[in-house]
Order: C-alpha cells, then structure tokens, then sequence
C-alpha cells in the first residue's frame, strides 16, 4: 500500500477485526463476511450483532438483541424537550448535540465497564434511531410516534418517520441500506470516534465526535447532494447537460469517485438495484432512470464509478425521507460500527497520538520587540 502524509492517506493506524476493505479488488466485508452476502442474506440487527461481537449470532442471541433495542427506544423527556425547542434547525446539528446530551441521563455515562460499555451501544444504536424520527415528527408539528415493539429497527424507524407501516418491500430495501452503511474501516468520523475513546473519553463523547466529523461535507453529505442535483435538473436531459457542464468546469459531481475504491464500489451496486426496485413500486423510476443515464455517462467520460452515495440518494428519497434526513441516517445506520470501533479501541487501548512534518521556520529564531515588528 502506498504511503502518504497528506491525510493519513495509505498509514496504518492501529489493527482492527471489524471490516476490511480491498479498494482495488472493490472488496468489503465484515469480519469475514462479504457484503454481498450481508446484503442478500443478513436483517440489520445481525449485522449490529456482528460487528460488536465478531460473530453471527444464534437465534436465542439475535432475539435477546431485539428485544435490548426495542427496550431501550426510548429518549429522556428532556432529550425531547429539547428537540422540540430547536425548531428547524439543521438536523445534524441537532442529532449531533441530542447524542452527547443522553449522557446527562444515563447513570452509567461514567461507568468504563465492558459491560455497562455494552449496554450504552445499545441505547446509543436505538435512540440515534429515534432522536432522529423524533425530531423530524416534532418540527412538522405531528405528533410523536411510539415505536412498535413487533416491528424490526428498519421498519421501527419508517414507521416513526412517516407514521405509516412499510410494506415488505419498503422495509427489506431500508434493513439493505442500513446494512451497506454500517461500517467502512477507519473512515473519517469512525477514526474520530476513536481518537475520542483512546483518551478513555466515554462512549457517548467518542461517538459525538463521530457525529461532528460525519457532518462535514466531504463525508456524510454526499448523498444529500445528489438528490438535489437530480431533483434540481428536472428532465433527463436537463440532468445530463448539467453534469456534463460540472465536468467541463472540472466541478466534482456528488456520488462519483472514492478515496478507497479503485474499482466499483460494491456497496453501489446493491443500492442501484434497490433503487430501480422502489421506483418500480413507489412511482419513482424517473429518478432511477436520470440516475443510470449520469452514471453512464461519467463512465464514460471520466472513467468515474458511483459511490455508495449516489444510489442511497434516489432510495431514501422514494422511501419518503427528508433530504436533510439523509445524512442523520447515515449516523443511525454507521453508529453500529462506531460503536464496535469505540468499544474495540477501548479493549486494547493506546492513546492515538500522531506526529507533524513540521514545515515551519527553524528553530532559533530572534525575538523582535513589538515597538520593531
């Protein structure tokens, strides 16, 4: 692997069992398992059990699982004062200062126990879930919706969004989606997330970390882009004349390229099918349509592959989501990966401390008087 200083670009920052990732063989698996197979034979919440434990789980495990989300679904009342006070503000502010807020309520918050650690991922992977439905019923002035306890976390979640039950289809596209986001190996705001909990800063802190780092644009918001891009062009041809104006004028497109994948990136490939599955059903496949045309066409112009984002896009859309909703989501999906890299790094902790190539004056230099500067 090439070597680089610029961003950490090809170091090795510390082992990992989690995820693995061949960027020129456009590989990605989870301890072991490939995402293809995940995508066509795992639900989320054995892949949540996965990723934490480095194993599948037995079905009396996966039941106990279940039953731990749904348990802990609910937010403090003061968690939902508060997402009731902001208003429309921007949704990853709010989810970003929501999570570090649970910490006020947890009386384990300080508690370095792998056990109560456990037990902090759990409340962590269902309330982002649910901080995140919360707040978008509130700021539309309708009313709350309690979870149902029957219902997975994918078809929870759409549930509590848009205040109507998934059909099958809905809810097995949305379990896809959260399974192809939940980890990505030390990405940027998974390696914010550990820096944070290197210092044996608690788990609601490493995570919020995770959660500011993922906001930046350059990161989680893609995806969010792409959507307005297509929505913003209109007809097909209209979208096609404008991306190829953005690379005349050597503007990056969102969705395209990777800093990783070399080749296709495998997680595309399921999102793409999963779109053109929901347009079908949902009325949609003109998105579906423009998005396949951009993509051929980039192509075979610059050579570029879709990434994970620009497929996710078309399908969060045409499951009803809010577009501004589509990068809290990406937290909902990845916070079962940060989790399981907060609480890898906290059993074979070392402070993560990198060093600088240092480009400034030499040392030794003359102190000049302020009256002579």
């Amino acid at each position: 692997m090439a070597v680089s200083g610029a961003g950490l670009e090809g170091i090795i920052a510390a082992e990992s069992s989690i995820c693995y990732i061949d960027g020129d063989a456009g590989v990605l698996s989870y301890n072991g398992f490939n995402i293809h197979i995940l995508a066509e034979k795992a639900t989320f919440e054995e892949v949540i059990f996965l990723l934490w434990n480095l194993r599948l789980p037995k079905a009396a495990e996966l039941a106990t699982l279940k039953e731990q989300l749904v348990a802990a679904r609910e937010i403090p009342k003061e968690v939902e004062a508060f997402l009731k006070s902001v208003g429309s503000a921007p949704p990853m502010h709010v989810l970003r200062t929501a999570v570090s807020m649970l910490s006020l309520y947890d009386p384990e918050a300080n508690d370095m126990s792998p056990a109560a650690n456990a037990r902090k991922a759990v409340k962590l992977m269902s309330q982002t879930a649910t901080i995140t439905t919360t707040f978008d019923r509130l700021r539309k002035n309708k009313p709350v919706v309690a979870g149902d306890p029957s219902l997975s976390f994918a078809a929870n979640f759409l549930y509590t969004l848009n205040g109507t039950k998934p059909d099958s289809v809905m809810e097995r596209v949305f379990d896809i989606a959260l399974i192809l986001h939940a980890d990505h190996e030390f990405n940027a705001s998974t390696f914010a997330g550990r820096v944070t909990a290197a210092t044996l800063s608690d788990i609601y802190s490493s995570a919020t970390s995770a959660i500011g780092a993922l906001r930046g644009p350059l990161h989680g918001g893609a995806n969010e882009e792409v959507i307005k891009m297509l929505l913003d062009a209109g007809t097909q041809e209209k979208a096609i004349t404008h991306v190829k104006s953005m690379l005349v004028n050597r503007e990056k497109v969102p969705g395209f390229g990777h800093r990783v994948y070399k080749t296709l990136d495998p997680r595309a490939i399921h999102l793409k099918k999963l779109s053109e599955d929901l347009g079908k059903s949902t009325g949609h496949m003109d998105l579906y349509t423009t998005s396949k045309m951009i993509e051929e066409n980039i192509k075979e112009g610059k050579k570029l592959n879709a990434n994970v984002d620009f497929y996710s896009a078309p399908t969060y859309y045409s499951l009803g989501i809010p577009i501004d909703l589509f990068t809290p989501i990406f937290a909902v999906s990845r916070m079962s990966g940060w989790t399981a890299h907060i609480l890898e790094q906290y059993r074979n902790n070392r402070l993560i401390r990198p060093r600088a190539d240092y480009t400034g004056l030499p040392d030794g230099q003359p102190w000049v008087d302020i009256s002579a500067r």
